[in-house]
């Protein structure tokens, strides 16, 4: 059985699926609208594979197997170590603003008004909510609002900082349109013009020796720490875990490739969370 699961429910045009996405940014293992009878045997499922946080989404839209989400629970409860039941609910006047705008009817509305819908969730739901570990007002959060008090309350010490995601590439093949910051590296002396060097890649030992050796090269490298360090606290405030970092040069081989790595390295020196991908990398 998973070590953590956590029940996300809660009224239609809450923000359930907002909250959902949040929880799969953390690394939750999101599922959702799964009928409730099956939540035990998921939760067994899931450890077969090396999943500890699981997270499910189940409301009303399950229609008849909703009733059975309470027995569900006790079960879970009984079996897992940490569970979290997440009620989400917002005023009256603000759900039909968002069912409004989303031009879809509420599960229970039927042929009825949007207010008979709401009021058949409420009264479904009353006995879920008094017993929710966690009750969330949406009424007056905006998106970005609702995401940080998820990460608030399940976020931990990884999830707390930004991940970065180091990217090399050649400026030959193009600009990588996924990344949120770009570093040109073509100022610094290029091993291809030295011919014991041509033929080898930013991954070797000679290379990037002759490219880090360089002041310049130092410096950015210094430089770039700095930025990530300076836009960390409010990329997190936003609910923003990831920035894609790309270091470009001109074939995306020698320079770009070491300063990658180089950085690679350092970030992990300090503790923070990062990958490298050699876009370019066997295309010259």
């Amino acid at each position: 059985m998973v070590s953590e699961v956590a029940i996300i429910t809660g009224l239609s045009g809450a923000g359930r699926r907002t909250a959902a996405h949040a929880m799969e940014d953390l690394g939750w293992y999101v599922v959702d609208n799964l009928p409730p009878v099956m939540l035990p045997s998921l939760a067994d499922t899931v450890t077969g594979f090396d999943v500890d946080r699981l997270a499910v989404v189940a409301d009303v839209r399950t229609r008849v197997f909703f009733e059975q989400l309470p027995n569900a629970i006790a079960h879970l409860r009984s079996h897992t170590s940490k569970l979290a039941l997440v009620y989400l609910e917002a005023d009256d006047d603000v759900i039909v603003q968002r069912q409004e705008s989303s031009r879809r009817p509420l599960p229970l509305q039927g042929q009825g008004r949007l207010m008979d819908g709401i009021d058949k969730e409420r009264h479904l739901l009353a006995d879920l909510r008094a017993a929710a570990d966690i009750v969330v007002d949406t009424s007056r959060l905006s998106a970005r609002q609702l995401v940080q008090r998820i990460a608030n309350h399940f976020g931990d010490e990884h999830t707390d900082q930004l991940s970065v995601s180091i990217m090399s590439f050649g400026f030959k093949h193009g600009l990588p349109i996924d990344a949120d910051l770009v570093f040109d590296v073509r100022f610094l002396p290029n091993p291809f013009w030295i011919p014991e060097l041509r033929p080898k890649s930013g991954l070797s030992r000679d290379v990037a020796t002759y490219v880090l050796k360089h002041q310049a090269a130092q410096e950015l490298l210094g430089n770039i720490e700095s930025v990530i360090g300076t836009i960390s606290p409010g990329y997190l405030a936003e609910g923003k875990r990831q920035v894609t970092l790309a270091i470009g040069c001109t074939g995306g081989k020698h320079r770009s490739t070491a300063m990658s790595e180089e950085l690679r390295r350092r970030l992990g020196e300090r503790g923070v969370p990062n990958t490298v991908l050699h876009r370019d990398l066997g295309k010259e």
